[in-house]
């Protein structure tokens, strides 16, 4: 006896195929957006902690710089002996 498709069930294999093939790709697409969107994610948050640690650097030079124009202003006095005191 002869093995015969029908011309139903060959349609049902290329709907089949053609199902399963969509399927792979729009796997395959949606992988690669969420892998784009999580490396995108990570580029972001890497400059936002650039940005903090820019902005407490910046934060932090200030208050030295406010801190040096408040120190107290020493006179040299003279040494007999020497001169005045940082004169070699």
């Amino acid at each position: 006896m002869k093995d015969h498709l029908s011309n139903n069930e060959i349609r049902k294999d290329a709907v089949q195929g053609a199902v399963e093939a969509a399927a792979t790709t729009v796997g395959e697409v949606a992988t690669i957006l969420t892998t784009a969107v999580k490396d995108v994610a990570g580029a972001l948050g890497g400059l936002a902690t650039e940005i903090f640690e820019l902005r407490d650097a910046a934060r932090r030079a200030a208050a030295q710089n406010e801190d040096a124009d408040n120190e107290v202003t020493l006179e040299l006095v003279e040494d007999p002996e020497r001169g005045r005191l940082g004169d070699p």
